[in-house]
């Protein structure tokens, strides 16, 4: 009797372990991203068959807007991919539920994820954690620059330089971009996170609450880059259509220069059919200080997974933060590892696609966003006003400025 009571005491704890669930996982459409993560979960349920993800997609526009209308409702994923800048507001609407520190203890996440990742903490927990991180870096077609006799530029003036003899055309009809300039791209990254420090100033208060950058510094580096084509006429934005102008122009040929995120390496990797090759931001000659922007997307689990879709949702998470899937992602989708250890290999740092974004990493500047579309906007908007209206760069940064500060005003205030 003992013996039967024992295997069937067994077999009940072997059906109860293996008793199927299925969740499901949200990302926005991005090629490489959508066909790596589609071999993951293939790995994932090879090794846990009683686990089954779902992966839906959605277009990037369209993509906040539908995980924020479908949580509440109870519906939509029980892991969610999400911009590091949107935490803010998901966590402060309850749709996500912080990671179990039991599984996810915050003195091993510090101790094992690069700085920058700190960002998505609030509160004094973590809510969601990243598989890699990015910085940006300059993209060159090596064949264009051959062709215009010049040398991958170290200087923003080099930087000019270079751009002036590989331009071809004049606006509106360019036939080739010196560089792909493209405000809503990377570029206001560049010009409130980078330029600013390298003018000397910064964005934002040490706390975050304040906008920093309606200053000389600030000004300077509107001016800069809005000169790009308004005075050196070395590119025009959307120069292709859709939401990666500047990026399917490089891959085209039709540009010399355009500044990405380590993400977009997967994407020219195999589309570009020419000779590229990558450097890092250039520096100003007056002082030579570094910057970059870093940033990340993170995996969180929604307040939609309870029970066994929790556990389940926690061991998924648990392989996609693993430093087995970090190399994977590397190689499939070329965003930087987020873990200490892989981003300090010695071989990364000196690849020559990889090793410009891993060199900005100890000074890559990650801002905490608390509307991240509506701070872009701002910029962008900004920006905008100068290239296609003739506004002043003192007077868009102030207006800037001013919408931005009212943005971080409502957050905390």
């Amino acid at each position: 009797m003992k013996a039967i009571l024992a295997l069937g005491l067994a077999l009940t704890v072997t059906t109860a372990a293996a008793a199927p669930v299925t969740i499901t996982y949200w990302q926005y459409d991005y090629a490489s991203k959508v066909a790596t993560m589609t071999e993951l979960i293939k790995k994932f349920q090879a090794a846990n068959p009683d686990i089954t993800v779902k992966q839906e997609t959605f277009p990037y526009d369209a993509y906040n807007q539908k995980v924020a209308s479908s949580v509440p409702a109870g519906q939509g994923p029980d892991v969610v991919n999400l911009f590091y800048g949107w935490l803010p507001q998901y966590v402060d609407s309850g749709f996500l539920q912080p990671l179990p520190a039991k599984d996810f203890p915050t003195a091993t996440i510090e101790s094992q994820f690069v700085p920058m990742i700190k960002t998505s903490k609030i509160g004094g927990q973590y809510y969601a954690l990243p598989i890699s991180v990015r910085t940006l870096a300059v993209f060159y077609n090596k064949e264009l620059f051959r062709q215009a006799r010049v040398q991958p530029p170290r200087t923003w003036e080099d930087f000019i330089a270079a751009a002036q003899k590989i331009v071809k055309g004049a606006p509106p009809r360019f036939t080739t971009l010196g560089f792909g300039i493209q405000p809503d791209g990377q570029d206001y990254h560049v010009v409130r996170e980078v330029l600013t420090r390298q003018f000397g100033g910064k964005p934002f208060s040490a706390d975050g609450k304040q906008v920093t950058y309606d200053s000389d510094a600030g000004v300077k580096a509107m001016t800069f880059y809005t000169d790009l084509l308004t005075k050196y006429k070395v590119g025009t934005p959307n120069f292709f259509p859709g939401n990666n102008s500047y990026r399917d122009a490089f891959i085209a040929g039709k540009v010399g220069m355009i500044i990405d995120g380590s993400f977009a390496v997967g994407t020219i990797k195999s589309g570009a059919k020419f000779d590229w090759g990558v450097i890092p931001l250039p520096v100003l000659k007056s002082n030579g200080v570094r910057g970059n922007f870093g940033s990340y997307w993170v995996n969180g689990i929604t307040k939609n997974a309870t029970g066994d879709k929790q556990a389940a949702a926690v061991k998924f998470l648990k392989f996609l933060t693993s430093e087995a899937t970090q190399r994977t992602w590397l190689d499939a989708v070329g965003e930087i590892p987020a873990s200490k250890k892989l981003s300090n290999d010695a071989a990364l740092r000196k690849d020559p696609v990889y090793g410009p974004f891993v060199y900005a990493l100890p000074f890559a500047s990650s801002t905490l966003f608390v509307d991240e579309s509506g701070q872009r906007k701002a910029w962008v908007d900004a920006i905008n006003s100068v290239l296609l209206q003739g506004n002043a760069p003192a007077n868009a940064v102030k207006r800037a400025a001013a919408d931005e500060q009212k943005i971080l005003n409502g957050y905390y205030k």
